[in-house]
């Protein structure tokens, strides 16, 4: 506000009082201060959710990191934590509430406008500490148009598949996994393992090892295409239009999420997709669930404006905006999805039928990053025989029994996700 309005200000005032009449002043005061927001979107990505947030009518500073874990913890430590962080960790989160940082998310959206698993309650509490503001299909598998995939197990030359990451190397062995476990085994045993509920040795259990044991033979048709791997970026070079599209050494169709449209850039037109569970090693049954995965917003604290905020993204209509802005999917049941029919094709699976949030997303930090670690480990020792002669798959026993002591030493959390996996 400037000297001369606050003056011009002053003045009004003292003619009205003088003329014995009443006076409100409304203001906006320059010291009102943004919304903190800490999420994984940059770019592009970031760019748009930028925009969008501008359009809800709350000041905010969004800050977008491929180190988000890092930066959130560093924050919290300073006793400078985001007003609102969003995340995939679910694991993560339910920590950081178990430690009472953050805020009930209760009367800031409307559970039914979510289905399961999204909106659920911790059933210690009754209270709900995130809610879901993007939303993305797994079990899924992209080729180029065209170039439709049998619907039979597909050797490991065709597939195109990269573990680096910013902050978190080997995620996408997990997915693989992930899958596997899913569609082989189930939902029921999908969700004990991801959980750990009942405590027991899960990571040891048959429907993980023989999930994994078959991932590692799958790697050991090609040592050197596991070492190509282990080295590749998920998202190819940054001026490349992703892995699929790149076709390094021929291979047609790849194992991500539905989010890999942003890495085909300007050929995500033509990019298709079909169910996993075919083409997965020993695959050729039946679908049984989908893995989904989400974006979280949490809230650490009381701000009006944050609460505000996190109001109206997670409103159908902000959640429309989002959508339409910015090409993303909603978990959001009143949101509609137009435009090509891939984009219909995620939304509908999206919503129906029975998924499962990434299991990784759900574990403890710790047990999570074994997991990264243990898929990275799993590539490096076939690349290593291919080395020696022939290749030989690793035995997988004692890389699940590092990453079983690390569950066995977690702790339950009071506000640890309970439901993973949606019946319908």
């Amino acid at each position: 506000m400037t000297r001369r309005f606050k003056v011009l200000i002053i003045l009004v005032v003292m003619l009205l009082v003088a003329a014995g009449g009443t006076v409100v002043v409304w203001a906006q005061h320059d010291d009102r201060q943004p919304v903190t927001i800490l999420g994984t979107w940059t770019g592009n990505q970031g760019e748009q959710f930028e925009k969008l947030l501008r359009g809800l009518g709350v000041p905010f500073r969004y800050q977008g990191t491929a180190a988000q874990r890092e930066v959130l913890l560093s924050k919290v430590q300073s006793g400078e934590p985001p007003d609102i962080v969003i995340m995939p960790g679910l694991g993560e989160l339910a920590e950081y509430a178990d430690q009472h940082r953050l805020k009930p998310l209760d009367d800031l959206y409307k559970p039914e406008q979510y289905g399961a698993p999204w909106n659920a309650a911790t059933p210690q509490s009754g209270h709900v500490y995130w809610v879901p503001v993007k939303a993305d299909l797994k079990s899924i598998v992209w080729y180029r148009e065209g170039g439709k995939p049998a619907g039979s197990p597909a050797p490991l030359k065709d597939w195109c598949i990269g573990m680096g990451d910013d902050g978190a190397s080997g995620w996408p062995g997990t997915d693989w996994i992930e899958d596997l476990v899913l569609q082989r085994a189930g939902t029921q045993a999908y969700e004990k393992w991801a959980l750990n509920s009942p405590r027991g040795k899960w990571w040891l259990s048959e429907p993980v090892r023989s999930a994994w044991q078959a991932w590692a033979d799958l790697l050991g048709q090609d040592p050197a295409a596991a070492r190509h791997a282990l080295l590749t970026d998920h998202r190819g070079d940054p001026d490349s239009h992703g892995l699929l599209f790149d076709g390094w050494h021929g291979c047609s169709l790849e194992h991500q999420g539905s989010f890999a449209r942003s890495f085909y850039k300007g050929e995500a037109d033509r990019a298709r997709l079909v169910d996993s569970a075919p083409l997965l090693p020993g695959g050729g049954g039946r679908v049984r669930a989908h893995e989904v995965t989400g974006d979280f917003a949490a809230l650490f604290s009381d701000s009006t404006d944050a609460e505000t905020l996190i109001k109206r993204l997670a409103s159908k209509n902000g959640q429309q905006q989002w959508a339409d802005l910015a090409d993303v999917f909603s978990a959001n049941r009143q949101v509609r999805t137009e435009g090509h029919a891939v984009e219909s094709e995620i939304a509908r699976r999206l919503r129906e039928g029975p998924r499962c949030l990434d299991a990784s997303d759900v574990m403890a930090p710790a047990v999570r990053d074994a997991f990264y670690e243990a898929t990275l480990l799993t590539l490096a020792q076939v690349a290593d025989t291919g080395k020696k002669g022939a290749a030989k798959p690793p035995d997988v026993e004692p890389i699940l029994t590092n990453v079983q002591k690390v569950q066995d030493a977690q702790s339950p959390g009071d506000t640890a996700p309970r439901t993973v996996c949606s019946t319908r």
